[in-house]
């Protein structure tokens, strides 16, 4: 599984976003401009002790992510879709991309792709939910589809132990 940002404009949601990816190996590719350095204090605080350890990957713009991953498997997640994030099968090797806080993916790129887009449901008195926590929504129920591969579900308490039935 990929995630992928298109323009993300607040460091803080990345910086999440991040940490989120390293919890689930997935990698993170960011399409500039970006709405931050990479090097901003809000990323780290926000990503913690972990974005070391994140395998990110950094575009100049659609075109360019596109070129250097031909054939990907793209799903775009947008509050026009048709379809829910769950009416779709995910494969393991796919591809999601979130759109800026400000505006989402441009429609300039979502008309190509109506298939492909997916949205989360919500009431109607919210425009869009928080970015970081629409990635982890979206990603974790494709990783649950995929079967979390690779992800441990060996469960420790930190002080004490769980008692034998």
């Amino acid at each position: 599984m990929h995630i992928v940002l298109h323009q993300p404009e607040i460091p803080a949601n990345t910086g999440n976003i991040g940490r989120t990816c390293v919890a689930t190996d997935t990698p993170l590719h960011l399409i500039e401009p970006l709405g931050f350095r990479l090097d901003e204090k809000a990323i780290k605080r926000a990503g913690m002790d972990y974005w070391e350890h994140l395998e990110v990957h950094n575009y100049i713009n659609y075109e360019d992510f596109l070129s250097k991953n031909p054939g990907a498997k793209i799903w775009y997640a947008t509050t026009k879709a048709k379809q829910t994030y769950t009416d779709v099968t995910f494969g393991p090797d796919d591809y999601i991309m979130f759109g800026k806080e400000s505006a989402g993916i441009p429609e300039e790129i979502l008309v190509d792709h109506e298939d492909s887009c997916i949205r989360i449901p919500m009431g109607p008195k919210i425009r869009s939910l928080n970015l970081s926590n629409s990635v982890a929504i979206v990603l974790y129920e494709a990783l649950r589809q995929t079967g979390f591969e690779g992800m441990s579900f060996e469960g420790e308490l930190q002080r004490l132990n769980w008692k034998d039935e």
